[in-house]
């Protein structure tokens, strides 16, 4: 456990700001998405990145109530991870935006189009992103079929792109969010199976 829990923490200190380096590759690979504007992308985009806190708070909590109302051990549990790992990916996104301090592309570059109405804020690693790919992973590690699987990986996928077409966020900005949702998703998971673990040993011992 503590060996997944440091190798995390080298993607986030060492891995990760490796690519904020690459400057101009950013800026090429974004500015082909950031272009051909069309109402259809503007709208589709806008829905993605608009649900991915709705989402993030729902899922956890409709996952609650209806534990309680089913009186549901998994469900409830369920619901307790998915938030643990939505609530750390929040933490490691904000402090590396901080830490790193990388401007939005729109406000550095004035060809890049800024297409949704948020503050300048700061870009690296992207926060929806981030939240998106906990919320794919957290799902999938949960409820492992196919048709669980990928319509929440094309969602938080959908949602990196629409963050790269509005402006607000470099590829590696979104790389990176994947990553730490992800990663906090997968070790709240396996952090839950081991505390579950040690509390069946007790029960066993007890017996």
């Amino acid at each position: 456990m503590r060996l997944k829990f440091n190798i995390y923490l080298f993607i986030i200190l060492f891995g990760i700001p490796t690519i904020v380096f690459s400057q101009n590759t950013d800026i090429d690979i974004l500015k082909p998405i950031n272009k051909n504007e069309s109402a259809f992308k503007n709208s589709y985009f806008k829905l993605n990145a608009d649900a991915v806190t709705p989402l993030s708070i729902g899922i956890p909590a409709g996952l609650a109530i209806t534990g309680f109302i089913l009186h549901d051990k998994k469900m409830k549990q369920d619901a307790l991870y998915m938030g643990a790992a939505f609530l750390a990916s929040t933490l490691v996104t904000k402090s590396v935006k901080h830490i790193v301090n990388r401007q939005r592309p729109f406000a550095k570059y004035p060809f890049i189009v800024k297409r949704h109405d948020t503050e300048a804020g700061l870009s690296f690693p992207s926060g929806h992103t981030s939240a998106a790919f906990c919320i794919a992973t957290s799902v999938s590690v949960r409820y492992r079929k196919w048709y669980v699987i990928a319509p929440a990986y094309i969602f938080a996928t959908s949602v990196g792109w629409a963050r790269m077409y509005q402006g607000v966020h470099y590829p590696s900005d979104v790389v990176a969010g994947a990553l730490v949702g992800a990663a906090s998703a997968w070790i709240g998971y396996k952090a839950q199976k081991w505390i579950a673990g040690k509390k069946d040993q007790k029960k066993k011992v007890t017996l």
